[in-house]
């Protein structure tokens, strides 16, 4: 563990990346906060520190909304501890975020949540509906995974990985919402369609008759290049961060 100048602060102590990394992160947890998909201190959010095997994971007790750069916990892919801190980590977090982030390069940021929309669509039968263009375009790139209970077993972590495969949308059956993306920005994007696909089904079931978009609509859809998927992330998060110090400043402490 990386205890050199354990007397300086934490930004004293990292790269100029890594601290770019942690304000990112940081906000990205207030920002879930903020659109409601938070679950007391459950759930998790982690990010890669570029040109390591290290990721950034909320220290454990912590509100989302209460989180900032310099408390975010480093880790390893063993789940221990690279620097120190007064804060534990949750061993979900860990068994979940570790391999993917191990298995995918690009899943640079990996997002999971518990809300009440995502929830109720991972127990639906039928899965995420094609009833909305939020989930037009998350349906092109949306895995499954079967709940196993409590995430806590590392026998799991293969099969999470199998089922997320290449795609950047994973239904967790019973359990919630994963997105990956290159940035915070790429995967609160993803997440937001995917939350707001989920919010637009449970509400139209709750109406009448509904209406799907035709198959060969649905077949028409593309996936996501990489390049648009960033173009796009980069135009909305510096609104989202506006919004963020508007509401709730202080992330980049």
């Amino acid at each position: 563990m990386d205890t050199v100048g354990k007397g300086a602060s934490v930004r004293e102590r990292v790269s100029e990346t890594e601290w770019q990394v942690r304000k990112d992160l940081a906000a990205l947890y207030r920002l879930v906060a903020l659109f409601g998909w938070d679950d007391l201190i459950f759930t998790h959010i982690t990010a890669k520190v570029p040109g390591t095997e290290h990721f950034l994971i909320n220290p454990y007790g912590m509100m989302f909304d209460e989180i900032t750069a310099s408390s975010l916990v480093k880790i390893d892919l063993n789940g221990r501890k690279v620097m120190d801190s007064e804060y534990d980590i949750n061993p979900a977090g860990f068994t979940i975020h570790s391999c993917i982030h191990a298995a995918r390069k690009d899943a640079m940021c990996v997002l999971h949540t518990h809300s009440i929309n995502g929830v109720a669509v991972s127990a639906q039968k039928g899965g995420l509906l094609p009833l909305s263009q939020f989930a037009f375009i998350a349906l092109r790139s949306l895995s499954y995974h079967d709940y196993e209970g409590l995430a806590l077993n590392p026998e799991e972590q293969p099969r999470l990985v199998r089922d997320l495969g290449s795609n950047n949308y994973l239904i967790l059956r019973n359990h919630g919402l994963l997105t990956v993306g290159q940035t915070m920005a790429e995967a609160f994007q993803a997440m937001h369609r995917l939350e707001a696909a989920c919010m637009v089904q449970v509400r139209a079931q709750a109406g009448g008759e509904l209406t799907f978009i035709p198959p060969e609509i649905l077949a028409r859809a593309a996936v996501e290049s990489a390049a648009d998927r960033a173009h796009k992330a980069a135009l909305a998060w510096p609104g989202l961060l506006r919004r963020l110090d508007r509401r709730n400043p202080g992330y980049a402490d």
